[in-house]
């Protein structure tokens, strides 16, 4: 069973909450009778839940609605910046776990909130911030880093497979013959199980496994070659078309935008 945390909304709709993780650390399971947004500044975070895993590069961050139960496993040097939100604080709060990009705005407020009183006043400068954060949440932007777990255990057992080799060639009619099922068939039960077709998902295990590598340092042709690509070229033009950066640029740039 996974531990519970609660936190008081006595006084405001939200709490913010600041936090550096080394390398290799982890919280265990745990869940919160809130809702939560954490994030990242620097490294990378998995936030694994009974829904699926969840790739959190530098500067984004994820969105875990109110009584998810989650576990964190950190990449890297992490410098999280966390708020704990109410779930009554707003009635169009997210409603499921998502991977989000967080604005610069968003970013400032949520750095600005940590050195806000708990008890304010009305019309003061620090609702306005609370307020402001809670209408920024509203409009994140949803990004294509997660990985939902399909619900039958012999799609779960493939998925694991997956992640556990994501070099080896993972084809439609790969997968169906391991299972020894028609593709059509594999086809519809894993995108109506994980609502993405077979490739996308492929194609996000192996971007979560090089997101986590290059953050610890890792060359693009190491990932690349490992992940299966013909050639880094090939692996830097998926990068790009989801992060809009190449891969040997996307680190360096999250740093450049410094640590709070």
């Amino acid at each position: 069973m996974s531990k519970r945390l609660n936190f008081d909304f006595s006084h405001r709709p939200l709490v913010p909450y600041a936090h550096d993780y080394t390398h290799g650390e982890a919280e265990p399971w745990h869940h919160h009778d809130c809702a939560q947004l954490i994030h990242t500044l620097s490294g990378v975070v998995r936030v694994e839940t009974l829904q699926g895993s969840w790739i959190v590069p530098p500067s984004r961050g994820v969105w875990l609605p109110a009584g998810t139960q989650h576990a964190l496993h950190i990449v890297g040097t992490v410098a999280a910046r966390t708020v704990f939100v109410d779930p009554l604080a707003r009635a169009d709060l997210p409603a499921s776990c998502q991977v989000v990009q967080v604005s610069p705005l968003l970013r400032e407020l949520i750095v600005s909130a940590l050195a806000l009183p708990e008890q304010y006043g009305s019309g003061s400068r620090a609702e306005r911030i609370y307020e402001l954060i809670l209408d920024e949440i509203r409009v994140m932007d949803v990004l294509p880093f997660g990985l939902a777990w399909p619900e039958s255990e012999r799609l779960r057992i493939l998925c694991q497979r997956i992640q556990q080799a994501p070099g080896e060639e993972w084809t439609l009619a790969r997968a169906a013959s391991h299972l020894c099922v028609a593709e059509r068939t594999l086809a519809r039960h894993f995108t109506r199980e994980t609502g993405l077709q077979f490739s996308d998902w492929v194609r996000r295990a192996r971007l979560s496994v090089a997101l986590a590598r290059l953050a610890l340092g890792e060359s693009v042709l190491t990932v690349a070659l490992d992940l299966g690509y013909d050639s880094p070229s090939a692996f830097s033009a998926m990068f790009r078309r989801v992060l809009g950066v190449t891969p040997a640029n996307y680190f360096p740039a999250a740093e450049k935008r410094g640590l709070r």
